[in-house]
């Protein structure tokens, strides 16, 4: 998950790659590189893990619901060949 921490310390990073020659520019890269990826990653469409754990948890009970229909009709075909024809 990406959070305002995550976002920092990937600032920070990038910041710290930073010639040792530019120092004095460093600190405002770091802000700089702190605004772009707070922005683009603003941009993203993206979902919280949250989100994401409610949809999962929605597709299994779906999934389990289809496997249980799917094993009723497969019973009612088997019935229903089982029959005799008149």
């Amino acid at each position: 998950m990406i959070t305002a921490t995550t976002i920092d310390e990937l600032a920070q990073r990038l910041a710290a790659i930073v010639p040792t020659g530019m120092k004095e520019a460093r600190e405002d890269l770091g802000k700089n590189f702190h605004a772009i990826l707070q922005t683009g990653l603003g941009k993203l469409d993206l979902v919280t893990r949250e989100e994401f754990d409610v949809q999962r948890c929605v597709l299994l009970r779906t999934r389990e619901k289809i496997e249980q229909l799917e094993r009723q009709l497969a019973a009612l075909e088997a019935s229903i060949s089982a029959q005799p024809r008149h």
